[in-house]
Formats: C-alpha cells, sequence, structure tokens
C-alpha cells in the first residue's frame, strides 16, 4: 500500500469547483485541436498561431533529441574541451589533434556544441568557450554528474521494463549499494568508494547553497547524518570556526569522513560515528541536524524512521535541516518529476517530495513548526528547516 499511496499522490485532489471545471475543459478542447493533425497544419500556417506551434514543435523535437543532445555534453566533458577553451580560443584543427580526432569529427562535434550554446565559433573558426560551457569551467562535481549519468542511460535503454521492474539488475541500483543492501553497515571501504567520490565532488555546488541561506552561528554542534566523507561539514566548519561538528554515517563511510576531516584540519572539532540511521539511534549532543541530499533516498516508512531519529537526538528547540531538490520547486517541475522520478526508481527507491509532503512527515515525527528557507538556486538545492517541539 505504501508504494501506491506514494505513487498516486501527486494525482489525487479535491474535486474541482466550477472555475477548475471550466478550465479542464477548455484544456482538452485546446489538446484535442492539437491532437487533430488538420488543425496543426492550419496552425503552422495561420500568423497568429505560427510562433506558438513552432516553439511547441521545438519543445517536442528537444524531448526527441534529448538523449543527442546530453551525448555531445558528455563528450565535450570526456575531451576536457570547457577547461581547454577556459584560456582562450583554439582552433578545431588543434582541438582535434589533441584528441586523436579527424578534423572532420571535431568539426561535427564543435558545430553540435556550438548549438547548445556550449561552444561559440569566432569569425575566424577558431573555438571559444560558450555561456553554458563557461558554466561547467572550474565546477569538477558537474562534469562528474554528466559523466555519472552513463549509468543513468544504461537503465532508461528500457523505460517500461525499468517502471515494471523487469530489467534484471539496474546499474544505479548497484552504484549506490546501501539503497539495496540488507546489511548496509556491512559494507567495505570498496563497496562505498565510487558513490561517496560523487557525493564528495557534487557537495559543494550544495554546502554553497545551504550557507548562502542559512545561519548557523546560533548553533553550537552541528550533527550531519548521512554525511558523506565530511564534505558539507568542512564546508560548514571553514566558516564556523566555533562551531563542533559530528558526522554518522555507514562505518566504512564515517571513516573515510574521519580521514577528510583530519586533512581539513578540522580533527580536533569532529566526532565521526558509524552506523545505519535506519535502524540505530543517532547520536546525541547537537542542536542542529543536517541531511543534506538524503530524504529523497527513502521511502515513506524509512524517512519517518529518520525523522523520529533525528527528534529523539535534537533537545527541545533544537533545528532539523533538510536540503534537497523539492517535486514543486518553480519552474524545475521536471527535475522533480521526470529527473529524480526515474533516477531514483532505478536506484531502487525514493523520491522527490513537496514542502507540504515533507512538512507533514515532519510534524508526525515530533517537529512543530516547519519553514522553507529560500535558496539561491533551488534547483540545486532548497532548505527546509524544522523546530524540534
Amino acid at each position: 500500500m505504501e508504494a501506491t499511496s506514494a505513487g498516486v499522490s501527486g494525482l489525487a485532489g479535491t474535486r474541482p469547483g466550477l472555475l477548475g471545471l471550466l478550465h479542464e475543459r477548455l484544456l482538452a478542447w485546446r489538446d484535442r485541436r492539437i491532437a487533430d493533425p488538420r488543425f496543426r497544419a492550419w496552425a503552422a500556417r495561420f500568423p497568429l498561431t505560427r510562433p506558438t506551434a513552432r516553439r511547441e514543435a521545438r519543445a517536442l523535437f528537444d524531448l526527441c533529441a534529448g538523449f543527442v543532445y546530453s551525448q555531445v555534453l558528455l563528450a565535450c566533458v570526456q575531451l576536457g574541451l570547457f577547461s581547454r577553451l577556459a584560456t582562450g580560443p583554439v582552433a578545431a584543427s588543434t582541438l582535434a589533434s589533441e584528441s586523436r580526432m579527424s578534423e572532420e569529427g571535431m568539426a561535427r562535434l564543435l558545430d553540435a556544441a556550438v548549438s547548445l550554446r556550449l561552444l561559440r565559433r569566432l569569425a575566424d573558426g577558431r573555438a571559444a568557450i560558450g555561456p553554458l560551457g563557461a558554466a561547467m569551467v572550474g565546477n569538477p562535481g558537474l562534469a562528474a554528474m554528466v559523466a555519472h549519468h552513463a549509468l543513468v542511460y544504461r537503465d532508461l535503454a528500457d523505460p517500461v521494463a525499468l517502471l515494471r521492474g523487469d530489467n534484471g539488475q539496474a546499474a544505479l541500483a548497484a552504484y549506490w549499494p546501501y539503497a539495496g543492501a540488507s546489511a548496509p553497515v556491512a559494507l567495505d571501504h570498496a563497496a562505498i568508494a565510487p558513490y561517496t567520490a560523487l557525493m564528495a565532488s557534487t557537495q559543494p555546488l550544495v554546502s554553497a547553497e545551504v550557507l548562502a541561506a542559512y545561519d548557523f552561528s546560533g548553533h553550537r554542534c552541528l550533527l550531519d547524518v548521512g554525511g558523506g566523507n565530511g564534505s558539507f561539514l568542512a564546508a560548514v566548519g571553514a566558516r564556523h570556526p566555533d562551531l563542533s561538528l559530528m558526522l554518522f554515517d555507514l562505518p566504512a563511510v564515517a571513516r573515510a569522513g574521519e580521514e577528510q576531516l583530519a586533512a581539513a584540519g578540522l580533527g580536533e572539532r569532529a566526532r565521526c560515528i558509524g552506523g545505519d540511521f535506519l535502524t540505530d539511534a543517532l547520536p546525541r549532543g547537537a542542536d542542529v541536524i543536517s541531511l543534506v541530499r538524503v530524504v529523497h533516498d527513502h521511502d515513506e516508512v524509512r524517512v519517518a524512521a529518520i525523522l523520529r531519529a533525528a527528534r529523539a537526538a535534537l533537545p527541545i528547540g533544537g533545528t532539523l535541516l533538510i536540503a534537497e531538490p523539492l517535486a514543486d520547486t518553480p519552474g524545475a517541475e521536471p527535475i522533480g518529476a521526470a529527473y529524480f522520478g526515474f533516477y531514483l526508481l532505478a536506484m531502487g527507491r525514493g523520491r522527490a517530495r513537496s514542502v507540504s509532503e515533507l512538512t507533514h512527515l515532519l510534524a508526525e515525527a515530533g517537529f512543530g513548526s516547519s519553514r522553507l528557507v529560500a535558496t539561491h538556486t533551488p534547483l540545486v538545492a532548497s532548505l527546509i528547516a524544522a523546530t524540534a517541539t
């Protein structure tokens, strides 16, 4: 029942009022017109509807061609084109030679990357960094995710089989072994190393969002649950030198965190504890607990257990911070519903949730109030702060 109720939560709702019914009928009429080939042909010719028809046709084609676009990006990342061109334009022939590629092959890649605004072509034919490619420069976490998506594409080769559960062993499920392990605390360093490295490389993007939105100076001790190798704790600790730090994660991950925090000069302020936050009590002593990209990895039963454990570890008035992309982020709805919907399905469990869903789960776990804290880029991470009562 749990999976069924979670899966239909976005479809269930109250009976629409008169305005809602009129709106639904208008949308149904519109969609019937669009489904008619004769109407589409007319709309493409009529001056007032032609811009909309062309824009919608382009949007549909982009959906059809999206995989090719992503592979163009992957090729640029694999060849290091963004870092190569960050220092200035380079002749296409030089890039071809450096990439051990024919000039024709490089020209094809450059033309594709220019069309996607990843690169630019100068009047003399040299390649230069483009606006989207420039955003990749000095952003190893984003490049790591682009490379990581090769596993996602493998699992999505047959999306219907994935939805039916008939796709066998998913590549992502193997990559995130804790998602399906019967005894995750027994995972060794070799099992946790790949995903720990990926999370660490992408953590600076999230850490920057959280630190810009939330002031930790009013707290004395932060416990980061599921904190990986300590990248988030290190960022917060560097900003707040008087804050004590605790990390709780699987034993092999916690050991990696201990080494990382010691290397960052935070060893004397930090304590790393190994365990399973789904079954073990969380260490006490912190007045603020963070769950950074943790909650959306789990189903409702596990999320409820995690939140109850956090409440039990906090004093009255303590704060719980949840940082992750939300399902109802304005302008980023496809990220929660489409990207994370299928990514987490391949991973084995979890889903993105809305603010109201998380607020309800927090209230059931014993948090009296919760609020959405504005972040600069909610597409990367939104932040919810809840107070223990």
